[in-house]
């Protein structure tokens, strides 16, 4: 399931004009000081069960070998955690081995890290072995974290002396200004509290960038960033720190003008070595919503080249018959779910894109462009249908064309069918339903009926990530299908703050809470961007009201 790219010797072109005016936009970094709100003690080292401790008496409590502290910290925080150490008994004879470990929810504190046997690597784990040698002792770590819960751990020490933790802190860490946020209610307690999750996700992700998850990878990831930007736009209102982000791609990109998938900011802007054929695509959009919000002429002057250069590198991947070749496909991301075909869903972001640089175009009085664009819009419009749409089973089914012997078709060139009726060589998938309606392929009346039934027609390669999840919930506002939309937001992402969620996770499966694309939960980001909207998705269905009161906090 990884999606890894390594390429030798690779160096991203930097565009010095674009990199500095992104500098230009770095944001503010605000702070806080928040304490523990709880305490408890494991009963064994990975043990669920519990024994809650009066927090004010922890100071109290003098840890012998093996023995363990946890502190709640109330809720999702990022930043830098300082301990202030002393000790019961003789003078210690020997350093205190601690072990922290750090965690977005009270399940990871039972999870064993030696268990781990994912494909990403296991330095995300959040924990750390440390000596003090000297106590008493104020220790201020220099690593930020990601946390709502602190577990320390007496590795060893010496019979002589226990350590007893005496007070901690932490100084938390984002570009997020909650003052700009408007306070507003829906009159629905989940809705809120939905909505509520929904900004501290986001603002938790809001660092120097728009970052994918505070805990991991702590990257700028374009998928990411085009939901983020949309939540901000509702909320957090910084438009300069998504115009940032936007020079940052356009900034570093590979050598031939593609926009990387995902960036790096330390210690300067390089994009990475991974290009994902979709989130190169979400680049043009992300910047026509970008120009929607703030008609900036500056910005579309700078990055219209860059726009629309990512439609032509993603078209010389098109055949004359208008449908994506192997390579295009294959580096498309849509999502996380095991064995998705991604030929129907490719074809379909690239119309979404054509439709966001057509209006770019008409920002920028673009005529000819505008003009070849909508050509190339139709195109792709009827070879998707052509191709992907089986007129029986009304909806779409993803493979290789005809052309390449996947998608198999009788002489007339109809599908042909196994047994079981199903196509021979093709897959029906939610993703792939969902994009082409956001494509606008079918007629308006064809595409709510296929929405109705998108869950039930998918069900074998359903979805995996609030990433996907996001972008079916638009499709069925895009088909009028306002209460199943609303209903699914209850149902989806309600049941992540049913399972425990402070913050919106990065994967999310309400009947297999365990799973995870990486191979071990313990890797998986309990805080991670592109979970983050329905706080704009409910701001857009007109839900909220709102009201003349202290912003939301």
């Amino acid at each position: 399931m990884a999606l890894i790219s390594i390429i030798k010797d690779f160096h991203p072109h930097n565009y010095a004009k674009l990199l500095d005016r992104a500098a230009d936009l770095a944001p503010t970094l605000r702070h806080s000081i928040v304490a523990p709100v709880g305490g408890f003690v494991l009963k064994e080292r990975y043990s669920p069960e519990r024994e809650d401790i009066v927090l004010h008496k922890a100071h109290h409590l003098a840890m012998g070998k093996g023995q363990n502290l946890c502190l709640d910290f109330g809720t999702h925080i990022v930043g830098y955690l300082t301990l202030d150490l002393t000790y019961s008994g003789s003078h210690p004879d020997a350093p205190a081995y601690l072990k922290l470990k750090f965690a977005e929810t009270i399940g990871e504190l039972s999870e064993n890290s030696e268990d781990y046997r994912g494909w990403v690597s296991s330095s995300w784990i959040q924990e750390e072995y440390i000596h003090v040698d000297v106590l008493p002792a104020q220790i201020t770590l220099p690593r930020r974290y990601a946390f709502r819960y602190l577990k320390i751990t007496m590795m060893d020490t010496s019979p002589k002396y226990k350590l007893i933790v005496r007070h901690a802190e932490c100084r938390t860490e984002s570009s997020a200004d909650w003052s700009k946020v408007p306070s507003a209610s829906s009159g629905d307690p989940q809705l809120d509290r939905i909505r509520e999750v929904s900004l501290r996700t986001l603002a938790n992700c809001m660092q120097e960038v728009f970052e994918d998850g505070p805990k991991r990878d702590r990257r700028l990831w374009m998928g990411d960033l085009r939901l983020q930007a949309l939540t901000n736009y509702v909320s957090f209102r910084n438009n300069d720190l998504v115009r940032r982000c936007l020079y940052l791609f356009a900034g570093s990109r590979f050598p031939d003008g593609r926009v990387s998938a995902c960036l790096f900011t330390r210690p300067s802007a390089e994009a990475d070595d991974t290009w994902l054929s979709d989130y190169s695509l979400l680049f043009t959009i992300a910047l026509d919503d970008y120009l929607r919000e703030t008609d900036d002429e500056e910005t579309l002057r700078d990055l219209y080249d860059v726009a629309m250069q990512q439609i032509e590198i993603a078209l010389s991947h098109f055949g004359p018959d208008h449908l994506p070749d192997e390579t295009f496909c294959d580096s498309a991301f849509i999502d996380w779910t095991e064995g998705l075909d991604k030929h129907a869903c490719s074809l379909a972001v690239l119309i979404c894109a054509i439709r966001s640089a057509r209006r770019i175009a008409r920002r920028k009085n673009d005529w000819s462009q505008g003009g070849w664009l909508m050509e190339q819009e139709e195109l792709l419009k009827k070879a998707a249908l052509a191709a992907y749409w089986d007129p029986d089973r009304k909806c779409f089914v993803s493979g290789k064309h005809a052309g390449e012997g996947s998608l198999e078709r009788a002489e007339d060139g109809s599908l042909e069918r196994a047994e079981d009726g199903s196509l021979r060589g093709g897959q029906i998938s939610v993703a792939s339903q969902v994009w082409m309606t956001l494509a606008d392929v079918l007629a308006p009346e064809e595409a709510r009926t296929l929405m109705e039934h998108a869950l039930e027609l998918g069900s074998a390669h359903s979805m995996m990530t609030p990433y996907m999840h996001h972008y079916y919930v638009m499709a069925l506002l895009r088909t009028g299908l306002r209460e199943q939309a609303l209903q699914h937001i209850r149902d989806y992402w309600g049941s992540m703050i049913d399972a425990g969620a402070d913050t919106f996770w990065e994967a999310w499966d309400p009947a297999d809470p365990s799973a995870s694309p990486y191979g071990g939960r313990v890797i998986n980001s309990y805080c991670h961007a592109w979970s983050c909207t329905p706080a704009y998705i409910l701001e857009e269905m007109g839900l909220l009201k709102h009201e003349n009161a202290d912003p939301v906090q």
